[in-house]
Protein backbone atom coordinates (compact mmCIF):
# COMPACT_ATOMS: atom_id res chain seq x y z
CA UNK A 1 0.00 0.00 0.00
CA UNK A 2 1.47 3.37 -1.03
CA UNK A 3 1.43 6.11 1.62
CA UNK A 4 -1.13 8.83 1.08
CA UNK A 5 -0.12 12.47 1.31
CA UNK A 6 -0.99 14.05 4.63
CA UNK A 7 0.60 16.29 7.22
CA UNK A 8 2.68 14.51 9.82
CA UNK A 9 1.07 14.38 13.26
CA UNK A 10 -2.41 14.65 11.76
CA UNK A 11 -4.92 13.87 14.50
CA UNK A 12 -7.27 10.93 14.20
CA UNK A 13 -10.87 10.68 15.36
CA UNK A 14 -13.71 8.19 15.80
CA UNK A 15 -15.84 8.76 12.74
CA UNK A 16 -18.58 6.20 13.44
CA UNK A 17 -19.41 3.32 15.73
CA UNK A 18 -21.56 0.19 15.51
CA UNK A 19 -22.47 -2.70 17.77
CA UNK A 20 -24.21 -6.04 17.53
CA UNK A 21 -25.88 -7.80 20.45
CA UNK A 22 -27.28 -11.34 20.57
CA UNK A 23 -31.03 -11.65 21.01
CA UNK A 24 -30.92 -14.00 23.99
CA UNK A 25 -30.72 -12.52 27.48
CA UNK A 26 -29.51 -14.53 30.45
CA UNK A 27 -30.24 -13.16 33.91
CA UNK A 28 -27.74 -13.55 36.72
CA UNK A 29 -30.38 -15.48 38.66
CA UNK A 30 -30.82 -18.00 35.85
CA UNK A 31 -27.05 -18.33 35.47
CA UNK A 32 -26.67 -19.06 39.18
CA UNK A 33 -29.49 -21.61 38.99
CA UNK A 34 -27.63 -23.38 36.17
CA UNK A 35 -24.58 -23.96 38.38
CA UNK A 36 -24.07 -27.62 39.20
CA UNK A 37 -23.14 -26.84 42.80
CA UNK A 38 -25.09 -24.47 45.05
CA UNK A 39 -23.13 -21.25 45.50
CA UNK A 40 -23.72 -19.45 48.79
CA UNK A 41 -23.36 -15.84 47.71
CA UNK A 42 -25.39 -13.23 45.82
CA UNK A 43 -23.66 -12.96 42.45
CA UNK A 44 -25.78 -10.03 41.26
CA UNK A 45 -25.05 -8.02 44.40
CA UNK A 46 -21.37 -8.95 44.21
CA UNK A 47 -20.93 -7.90 40.56
CA UNK A 48 -23.72 -5.43 39.81
CA UNK A 49 -24.63 -7.49 36.73
CA UNK A 50 -28.35 -8.10 36.24
CA UNK A 51 -28.19 -9.86 32.89
CA UNK A 52 -26.01 -10.40 29.85
CA UNK A 53 -26.48 -11.29 26.17
CA UNK A 54 -25.40 -14.74 25.01
CA UNK A 55 -25.14 -16.24 21.53
CA UNK A 56 -27.69 -18.74 20.25
CA UNK A 57 -29.35 -19.82 16.99
CA UNK A 58 -26.29 -19.53 14.77
CA UNK A 59 -24.86 -16.38 16.36
CA UNK A 60 -21.09 -16.43 16.85
CA UNK A 61 -17.90 -14.36 16.71
CA UNK A 62 -18.29 -13.95 12.94
CA UNK A 63 -21.91 -12.80 12.91
CA UNK A 64 -21.33 -10.38 15.79
CA UNK A 65 -18.30 -8.81 14.09
CA UNK A 66 -19.95 -8.60 10.66
CA UNK A 67 -23.22 -7.13 11.96
CA UNK A 68 -21.34 -4.59 14.08
CA UNK A 69 -19.32 -3.57 11.01
CA UNK A 70 -22.52 -3.12 8.98
CA UNK A 71 -24.07 -1.03 11.77
CA UNK A 72 -20.92 1.09 11.86
CA UNK A 73 -21.11 1.70 8.10
CA UNK A 74 -24.79 2.64 8.43
CA UNK A 75 -23.70 5.56 10.65
CA UNK A 76 -20.70 6.51 8.50
CA UNK A 77 -20.11 8.81 5.57
CA UNK A 78 -17.74 6.17 4.20
CA UNK A 79 -18.57 3.06 2.21
CA UNK A 80 -16.87 -0.28 2.70
CA UNK A 81 -14.76 0.33 -0.41
CA UNK A 82 -13.27 3.45 1.21
CA UNK A 83 -11.67 1.46 4.05
CA UNK A 84 -7.88 1.25 3.77
CA UNK A 85 -7.23 -1.14 6.68
CA UNK A 86 -9.52 -3.52 8.57
CA UNK A 87 -8.31 -4.97 11.89
CA UNK A 88 -10.08 -7.65 13.89
CA UNK A 89 -9.21 -7.44 17.58
CA UNK A 90 -11.34 -10.14 19.19
CA UNK A 91 -10.15 -12.75 21.66
CA UNK A 92 -12.67 -15.27 20.35
CA UNK A 93 -12.90 -16.52 16.78
CA UNK A 94 -15.64 -19.12 17.19
CA UNK A 95 -18.29 -20.29 14.78
CA UNK A 96 -21.68 -21.33 16.13
CA UNK A 97 -20.36 -24.82 16.97
CA UNK A 98 -17.56 -23.36 19.11
CA UNK A 99 -14.91 -24.37 16.59
CA UNK A 100 -12.02 -21.92 16.69
CA UNK A 101 -11.00 -20.46 13.33
CA UNK A 102 -7.28 -19.77 12.94
CA UNK A 103 -6.91 -19.30 9.20
CA UNK A 104 -8.18 -17.44 7.25
CA UNK A 105 -8.43 -14.81 10.00
CA UNK A 106 -11.75 -13.36 11.08
CA UNK A 107 -10.75 -10.01 9.55
CA UNK A 108 -10.83 -11.68 6.13
CA UNK A 109 -14.41 -12.87 6.59
CA UNK A 110 -15.54 -9.41 7.75
CA UNK A 111 -13.78 -7.75 4.82
CA UNK A 112 -15.46 -10.08 2.35
CA UNK A 113 -18.90 -9.86 3.99
CA UNK A 114 -19.07 -6.05 4.00
CA UNK A 115 -17.40 -5.54 0.61
CA UNK A 116 -14.19 -3.82 1.76
CA UNK A 117 -12.50 -4.98 -1.43
CA UNK A 118 -9.24 -3.05 -1.26
CA UNK A 119 -8.66 -3.06 2.50
CA UNK A 120 -5.51 -4.49 4.00
CA UNK A 121 -6.68 -6.86 6.74
CA UNK A 122 -5.17 -8.61 9.74
CA UNK A 123 -6.01 -9.81 13.26
CA UNK A 124 -4.54 -8.56 16.54
CA UNK A 125 -5.35 -10.23 19.85
CA UNK A 126 -4.49 -8.47 23.11
CA UNK A 127 -7.03 -9.85 25.60
CA UNK A 128 -9.63 -7.30 26.73
CA UNK A 129 -7.41 -4.44 25.48
CA UNK A 130 -7.81 -5.71 21.91
CA UNK A 131 -9.93 -2.91 20.46
CA UNK A 132 -7.85 -0.21 22.17
CA UNK A 133 -4.81 -1.89 20.59
CA UNK A 134 -6.53 -1.50 17.23
CA UNK A 135 -7.13 2.17 18.04
CA UNK A 136 -3.43 2.54 18.87
CA UNK A 137 -2.43 1.05 15.50
CA UNK A 138 -4.86 3.04 13.35
CA UNK A 139 -4.13 6.26 15.25
CA UNK A 140 -0.47 5.78 14.34
CA UNK A 141 -1.26 5.01 10.69
CA UNK A 142 -3.49 8.05 10.35
CA UNK A 143 -1.15 10.46 12.14
CA UNK A 144 1.72 9.37 9.87
CA UNK A 145 -0.42 9.84 6.76
CA UNK A 146 -0.25 6.18 5.74
CA UNK A 147 -4.05 5.77 5.50
CA UNK A 148 -7.11 7.97 5.33
CA UNK A 149 -9.55 5.73 7.22
CA UNK A 150 -9.67 2.30 8.78
CA UNK A 151 -12.04 0.00 10.60
CA UNK A 152 -11.60 -1.93 13.85
CA UNK A 153 -13.95 -4.82 14.59
CA UNK A 154 -14.42 -7.41 17.31
CA UNK A 155 -16.93 -10.20 17.79
CA UNK A 156 -16.73 -11.64 21.28
CA UNK A 157 -18.49 -14.99 21.77
CA UNK A 158 -17.06 -15.50 25.26
CA UNK A 159 -20.04 -17.07 27.03
CA UNK A 160 -18.60 -20.58 26.74
CA UNK A 161 -16.31 -19.79 29.68
CA UNK A 162 -19.42 -18.97 31.71
CA UNK A 163 -21.13 -22.24 30.74
CA UNK A 164 -18.03 -24.22 31.61
CA UNK A 165 -17.45 -22.41 34.90
CA UNK A 166 -21.05 -23.08 35.98
CA UNK A 167 -20.23 -26.79 36.13
CA UNK A 168 -17.17 -26.29 38.33
CA UNK A 169 -17.64 -23.38 40.75
CA UNK A 170 -18.26 -24.31 44.37
CA UNK A 171 -17.16 -21.25 46.38
CA UNK A 172 -16.56 -17.52 46.08
CA UNK A 173 -12.82 -18.29 46.02
CA UNK A 174 -13.01 -20.23 42.74
CA UNK A 175 -10.56 -19.08 40.07
CA UNK A 176 -13.39 -19.44 37.55
CA UNK A 177 -15.70 -17.00 39.33
CA UNK A 178 -14.88 -14.10 36.97
CA UNK A 179 -16.13 -16.28 34.10
CA UNK A 180 -19.69 -15.74 35.39
CA UNK A 181 -19.46 -12.01 34.61
CA UNK A 182 -19.07 -12.21 30.83
CA UNK A 183 -21.50 -11.52 28.00
CA UNK A 184 -21.32 -11.68 24.21
CA UNK A 185 -21.22 -8.62 21.93
CA UNK A 186 -19.78 -7.26 18.72
CA UNK A 187 -18.42 -3.76 18.13
CA UNK A 188 -16.87 -1.86 15.23
CA UNK A 189 -15.57 1.63 14.67
CA UNK A 190 -14.22 3.65 11.78
CA UNK A 191 -11.36 6.07 12.39
CA UNK A 192 -10.23 8.82 10.05
CA UNK A 193 -8.37 12.13 10.06
CA UNK A 194 -9.72 14.80 12.35
CA UNK A 195 -10.97 17.92 10.62
CA UNK A 196 -9.26 21.24 11.19
CA UNK A 197 -10.15 22.63 14.59
CA UNK A 198 -11.30 19.26 15.99
CA UNK A 199 -8.95 17.79 18.61
CA UNK A 200 -10.00 14.17 17.99
CA UNK A 201 -7.84 11.60 19.76
CA UNK A 202 -5.24 13.52 21.74
CA UNK A 203 -3.46 10.55 23.35
CA UNK A 204 -3.36 6.75 23.15
CA UNK A 205 -1.07 4.72 25.43
CA UNK A 206 -0.65 1.00 26.11
CA UNK A 207 1.63 -0.67 28.64
CA UNK A 208 2.22 -4.38 29.24
CA UNK A 209 3.42 -5.89 32.51
CA UNK A 210 4.06 -9.47 31.44
CA UNK A 211 5.38 -10.53 34.83
CA UNK A 212 1.73 -10.68 35.94
CA UNK A 213 0.48 -12.73 32.98
CA UNK A 214 -0.21 -15.76 35.18
CA UNK A 215 -3.02 -13.95 37.03
CA UNK A 216 -5.52 -14.69 34.25
CA UNK A 217 -5.18 -17.71 32.00
CA UNK A 218 -7.53 -18.80 29.24
CA UNK A 219 -7.29 -22.24 27.69
CA UNK A 220 -9.35 -24.83 25.86
CA UNK A 221 -11.80 -26.55 28.18
CA UNK A 222 -10.84 -30.19 28.72
CA UNK A 223 -14.31 -31.70 28.97
CA UNK A 224 -16.63 -29.39 26.99
CA UNK A 225 -16.64 -27.19 23.87
CA UNK A 226 -15.18 -23.71 24.15
CA UNK A 227 -12.78 -22.30 26.69
CA UNK A 228 -12.14 -22.07 30.41
CA UNK A 229 -10.67 -19.05 32.20
CA UNK A 230 -8.84 -19.10 35.52
CA UNK A 231 -8.36 -15.76 37.26
CA UNK A 232 -6.89 -14.68 40.56
CA UNK A 233 -9.40 -11.87 40.56
CA UNK A 234 -8.40 -9.98 43.72
CA UNK A 235 -4.70 -10.04 42.84
CA UNK A 236 -5.41 -9.04 39.25
CA UNK A 237 -7.57 -6.12 40.39
CA UNK A 238 -4.96 -4.88 42.85
CA UNK A 239 -2.13 -5.15 40.32
CA UNK A 240 -4.12 -3.37 37.61
CA UNK A 241 -5.10 -0.52 39.94
CA UNK A 242 -1.54 -0.10 41.21
CA UNK A 243 -0.16 0.07 37.66
CA UNK A 244 -2.83 2.22 36.00
CA UNK A 245 -1.85 5.71 37.08
CA UNK A 246 1.45 6.06 35.11
CA UNK A 247 -0.36 5.27 31.85
CA UNK A 248 -3.21 7.62 32.71
CA UNK A 249 -0.80 10.41 33.62
CA UNK A 250 1.05 10.04 30.32
CA UNK A 251 -2.16 10.41 28.32
CA UNK A 252 -3.22 13.40 30.40
CA UNK A 253 0.17 15.04 29.85
CA UNK A 254 0.09 14.36 26.09
CA UNK A 255 -3.41 15.81 25.94
CA UNK A 256 -2.37 18.89 27.92
CA UNK A 257 -5.11 18.44 30.52
CA UNK A 258 -5.58 17.34 34.12
CA UNK A 259 -7.91 14.65 35.39
CA UNK A 260 -10.37 17.38 36.42
CA UNK A 261 -10.69 18.27 32.72
CA UNK A 262 -11.99 14.79 31.86
CA UNK A 263 -15.79 14.76 31.65
CA UNK A 264 -16.35 11.01 31.24
CA UNK A 265 -14.31 7.98 32.23
CA UNK A 266 -15.26 4.68 30.58
CA UNK A 267 -13.38 1.94 32.46
CA UNK A 268 -13.34 -1.73 31.60
CA UNK A 269 -16.67 -3.13 32.82
CA UNK A 270 -15.71 -5.89 35.27
CA UNK A 271 -17.80 -5.49 38.41
CA UNK A 272 -19.49 -2.46 39.96
CA UNK A 273 -17.62 -2.73 43.25
CA UNK A 274 -14.29 -3.09 41.46
CA UNK A 275 -14.98 -0.01 39.31
CA UNK A 276 -15.95 2.12 42.33
CA UNK A 277 -12.97 1.00 44.42
CA UNK A 278 -10.56 1.31 41.50
CA UNK A 279 -11.76 4.81 40.60
CA UNK A 280 -11.17 6.01 44.17
CA UNK A 281 -7.68 4.49 44.40
CA UNK A 282 -6.53 5.67 40.98
CA UNK A 283 -8.07 9.09 41.62
CA UNK A 284 -5.95 9.50 44.73
CA UNK A 285 -2.83 8.97 42.58
CA UNK A 286 -3.70 11.12 39.57
CA UNK A 287 -5.16 14.06 41.48
CA UNK A 288 -8.90 13.46 41.32
CA UNK A 289 -11.64 11.73 39.39
CA UNK A 290 -13.54 12.64 36.21
CA UNK A 291 -16.96 14.22 36.47
CA UNK A 292 -18.78 11.06 35.39
CA UNK A 293 -17.84 7.39 35.48
CA UNK A 294 -19.73 5.11 33.07
CA UNK A 295 -21.34 1.92 34.41
CA UNK A 296 -22.69 -0.26 31.63
CA UNK A 297 -22.37 -3.76 33.02
CA UNK A 298 -25.81 -4.15 34.64
CA UNK A 299 -27.40 -5.25 31.35
CA UNK A 300 -24.39 -6.45 29.36
CA UNK A 301 -21.77 -7.72 31.81
CA UNK A 302 -18.12 -7.86 30.80
CA UNK A 303 -18.02 -8.11 27.00
CA UNK A 304 -14.23 -8.43 26.80
CA UNK A 305 -12.54 -6.33 24.10
CA UNK A 306 -15.82 -4.68 23.05
CA UNK A 307 -16.75 -3.36 26.50
CA UNK A 308 -15.74 0.30 26.05
CA UNK A 309 -17.50 0.66 22.73
CA UNK A 310 -20.71 -1.08 23.80
CA UNK A 311 -20.83 1.47 26.65
CA UNK A 312 -19.96 4.36 24.34
CA UNK A 313 -22.68 3.35 21.87
CA UNK A 314 -25.34 3.15 24.55
CA UNK A 315 -24.49 6.59 25.89
CA UNK A 316 -24.45 8.00 22.35
CA UNK A 317 -27.96 6.63 21.80
CA UNK A 318 -29.09 8.17 25.06
CA UNK A 319 -27.50 11.49 24.04
CA UNK A 320 -25.47 11.74 27.23
CA UNK A 321 -22.50 13.38 25.46
CA UNK A 322 -22.09 16.89 24.13
CA UNK A 323 -19.60 18.22 21.56
CA UNK A 324 -16.45 19.24 23.40
CA UNK A 325 -16.76 16.63 26.16
CA UNK A 326 -13.44 14.98 26.96
CA UNK A 327 -13.68 11.20 27.30
CA UNK A 328 -11.10 8.78 28.63
CA UNK A 329 -11.23 5.05 27.88
CA UNK A 330 -9.35 2.95 30.42
CA UNK A 331 -8.56 -0.72 29.78
CA UNK A 332 -7.46 -3.36 32.26
CA UNK A 333 -6.61 -6.63 30.52
CA UNK A 334 -4.93 -9.87 31.37
CA UNK A 335 -1.34 -9.76 30.33
CA UNK A 336 -1.34 -7.44 32.36
CA UNK A 337 -2.17 -4.67 29.86
CA UNK A 338 -3.14 -1.11 30.81
CA UNK A 339 -4.58 1.06 28.04
CA UNK A 340 -5.70 4.69 28.06
CA UNK A 341 -7.23 6.76 25.26
CA UNK A 342 -8.35 10.39 25.55
CA UNK A 343 -10.51 11.98 22.85
CA UNK A 344 -12.82 14.95 22.48
CA UNK A 345 -16.41 14.31 21.48
CA UNK A 346 -17.39 15.91 18.20
CA UNK A 347 -20.17 15.45 15.63
CA UNK A 348 -20.17 11.73 16.45
CA UNK A 349 -22.75 12.45 19.14
CA UNK A 350 -25.15 13.83 16.50
CA UNK A 351 -25.19 10.61 14.46
CA UNK A 352 -27.12 8.64 17.07
CA UNK A 353 -30.66 9.98 17.58
CA UNK A 354 -32.39 9.52 20.91
CA UNK A 355 -34.07 6.21 20.18
CA UNK A 356 -33.76 3.87 23.13
CA UNK A 357 -33.94 0.38 21.72
CA UNK A 358 -34.41 -2.67 23.91
CA UNK A 359 -30.68 -3.33 23.94
CA UNK A 360 -29.95 0.16 25.28
CA UNK A 361 -32.56 0.45 28.02
CA UNK A 362 -31.65 0.17 31.64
Amino acid sequence: MEPKKAKLNTSSMFESLGISLPEKRLSTGDLVNSCRHWIKFDLQKLTGIRERRICSNGEDSYSLAINAALDCLAHSRYTAEDIDVLINCSITKYNSDLNYQFDPPLSFFVKEAIGAKRALYFDVTNACAGMLTGVYILDNYIRRGIIRCGMIVSGEYVSSISDNAAREIRTILSKQLASLTVGDAGAALIMDRAKDGIPGITACELETYAEHSNLCIGKACKNAPGAAMFTEARKLHNVAISLAHPTMLRTLKKSGVSIQDIDWLIPHQTAARAIRAGTRKIGARVGGVPRYVVYNLAEFGNTASTTHFVALYKYLQEQRFRPGDRIQLLAFASGVVIGSVIFTMDELCRKYPRQLQDDAKE
